[in-house]
């Protein structure tokens, strides 16, 4: 029987995947954060297991490996997927963000999936070459939001250590790949457009005078009409990371979900001065040099 640990598995992508790896009869080690409700996880008949975890302290991301090591008794791990993520800390222009936030965005959406790497990374080598590696960036990284700086940042960063693991982790037989994720129907997009707004609400006097005038449309409109008209439900999603799953040999990046594919053959083709500026045009960016 093939075992997976998912982090984030409470909801949304994560329990998706959850329940499905089941359906396919893995055994699921679902990632939680201390105190959520895990109903959905534990149904009677399923063989997933909630293992609590916060991937911002390495020490909960320690203990929970161990106790995955423990009920494994010995055997390996066949897939690690590092979901966890949040995008509602450090919010805004990059010349306003606020540093104890942008560290803490970090806690969880980089410095959490290097912390589950290094803690998981035994039990993957040991069912090499079948062990893989999935960690989640986003389409962000080729698309460069405007006002979501802080969020990209932390996602370029996943890219470049999967991108460098895929190296290092060649010799021993484990595969690593990064998903680039569109944008996805769940709690963290609900609401959009009013939540989009508040951000400005929370950005100094000084800071908002300068750019709303230029970017508040592009933020509060164009963005999140682009999520709703354009984005992806989580079943959509979970179909396409389950036919990566079962890829034999992974490609370094899966830009998954179809408004973000597109992303893919442009940054293919264009130069990256052309990509800017369809980026640009498409968030209605003026350019002033």
């Amino acid at each position: 029987m093939k075992t997976a640990f998912i982090t984030g598995a409470a909801e949304g992508q994560g329990l998706s995947l959850a329940l499905k790896l089941d359906d396919l009869g893995w055994k699921v080690f679902a990632g939680v954060l201390p105190g959520l409700v895990t109903s959905k996880l534990t149904v009677s008949g399923r063989n997933i297991i909630p293992v609590e975890q916060d991937v911002s302290t390495t020490d909960s991301v320690v203990q929970s490996s161990e106790t995955v090591a423990s009920k494994l008794n010995g055997a390996g791990l066949n897939l690690l997927v590092n979901n966890a993520g949040i995008a509602n800390l450090a919010q805004g222009v990059i010349e306003g963000l606020d540093i104890e936030d942008l560290q803490q965005l970090f806690e969880v959406n980089t410095y959490g999936q290097l912390r589950t790497v290094q803690a998981f990374l035994p039990m993957l080598r040991a069912v090499a070459p079948e062990a893989r590696i999935l960690n989640y960036a986003s389409g962000v990284v080729i698309a460069n939001t405007p006002g979501a700086g802080a969020y990209t940042m932390s996602k370029h960063a996943v890219t470049g250590m999967t991108l460098t693991l895929r190296h290092e982790l060649a010799p021993l037989g484990v595969q690593a790949t990064t998903i680039m994720p569109g944008g996805v129907k769940t709690s963290m997009t609900k609401d959009i457009h009013r939540t989009t707004q508040e951000i400005w609400n929370q950005i100094s006097d000084n800071i908002r005078t300068v750019y709303e005038p230029h970017l508040r449309e592009a933020t509060t409109q164009i963005l999140p009409d682009m999520v709703v008209n354009r984005g992806n439900s989580v079943e959509e999603m979970t179909e396409k990371v389950l036919k990566i799953i079962g890829t034999v040999k992974l490609k370094p990046i899966y830009l998954v979900g179809k408004d973000v594919k597109p992303l893919g053959i442009m940054r293919r083709w264009l130069s990256d001065s052309t990509l800017e500026k369809l980026i640009r045009m498409s968030y209605k960016i003026d350019t002033r040099y």
